[in-house]
């Protein structure tokens, strides 16, 4: 019996004891007063998701210069690094056979076209029969046709220029005997180019034609400007990434082929965001939270977040303008806080 009641005086004094701390506690809170916190009004304000991947700098167009058909080089007119034109003569061919074929179907043509006329004044005359003057007419017709087959022949023995661009080293000699897999030179397009690079899976619906894009080269101060032109199909199974080509005007020809170009891109723009400093933001395992001032006291809500820079971060959802968020003293705040603000941003 004694035992039992020295255990029921022991309980007594225990809970007694907690009651008593609890008390204190909430005494000495209440003496604390409201926690000083600092606070953000919500406002809208332009962000973008700014993005650089590796570029190349490519020739608008490049061209290997090769002849149509085999012959001897009888003359070269270029020099190696200009610039020509549309159509310059580069290159002659030997053609003295194909132009004494030619020379040939011309006296054979004479000769037909004298035929076919007497003919035709005997036709007249039912000298002759119908289908005599008409296969003398045909011998006429073919020897023409022979001749501008030869013709074309003697144009493939000037090889000319595609486009006007500028001249790239020489790889043939004067009499040097060229076929069809003999490489001239190279002819480019300078004051067009254009710059390939790949952007990330996510990014690939935002790529549209007629966007424009930056890019920098290693050592080269200048920034410059491009227009993107297309974009491949689909997308590249090994890397995720989607290949862009842009256009860049480079009249002053500042830029080479194959230089290695950093592109910097802007994605996601948008002029009315909701943006909040990042330490305002509680994360935890399965959501984002924030919490706002209301009245001297805290309310926690879940938000979405978006873009995020070096010092604030988009919200989605979640947040108003308007609102007025804690920025300070997070890890101190609890439901039941007081709040008080000693500085309103």
């Amino acid at each position: 019996m004694n035992k039992l009641l020295f255990t029921a005086l022991l309980l007594t004094s225990f809970f007694a004891c907690k009651e008593e701390n609890k008390s204190q506690k909430t005494t000495e809170a209440s003496k604390m007063g409201p926690l000083s916190v600092e606070a953000q009004i919500i406002q809208t304000s332009s962000v973008a998701d700014v993005i650089e991947v590796a570029g190349n700098i490519l020739p608008f167009e490049l061209t290997e210069i090769r002849p149509e058909i085999s012959g001897r080089v009888v003359s070269i007119n270029f020099k190696e690094g200009s610039q020509v034109e549309k159509n310059t003569l580069l290159a002659k061919l030997f053609d003295q056979d194909l132009q004494a074929q030619l020379n040939k179907l011309k006296v054979q043509l004479q000769i037909a076209e004298k035929t076919e006329e007497r003919e035709r004044e005997l036709l007249k005359i039912s000298g002759i029969s119908q289908q005599d003057y008409d296969l003398s007419l045909l011998q006429v017709n073919n020897i023409k046709a022979d001749m501008e087959l030869i013709k074309v022949n003697i144009g493939k023995t000037e090889i000319r220029a595609p486009y006007s661009g500028r001249i790239g080293l020489r790889n043939i000699s004067l009499g040097a005997y060229l076929t069809p897999t003999t490489l001239i030179t190279t002819i480019s397009q300078v004051d067009l180019k254009k710059i390939s690079f790949s952007v990330p899976e996510k990014y690939s619906a935002e790529i549209k034609g007629g966007m424009k894009v930056e890019f920098y080269i290693e050592g080269n101060e200048s920034t410059y400007s491009a227009t993107v032109l297309a974009s491949e199909t689909v997308i590249e199974s090994q890397t995720r990434n989607l290949r862009v080509l842009a256009t860049v005007s480079d009249q002053k020809n500042n830029l080479i082929p194959g230089s290695f170009a950093k592109v910097r891109l802007t994605l996601g723009k948008n002029e009315s965001a909701v943006n909040i400093p990042s330490q305002a933001v509680i994360p935890s395992a399965r959501s984002k939270q924030v919490v706002l001032y209301k009245n001297g006291t805290p309310q926690f809500v879940d938000i979405t977040t978006g873009i995020r820079t070096a010092d604030n971060v988009q919200v989605k959802s979640g947040l108003a303008v308007g609102d007025t968020i804690v920025t300070t003293g997070l890890l101190f705040i609890r439901k039941d806080s007081k709040l008080k603000l000693s500085k309103v941003q």
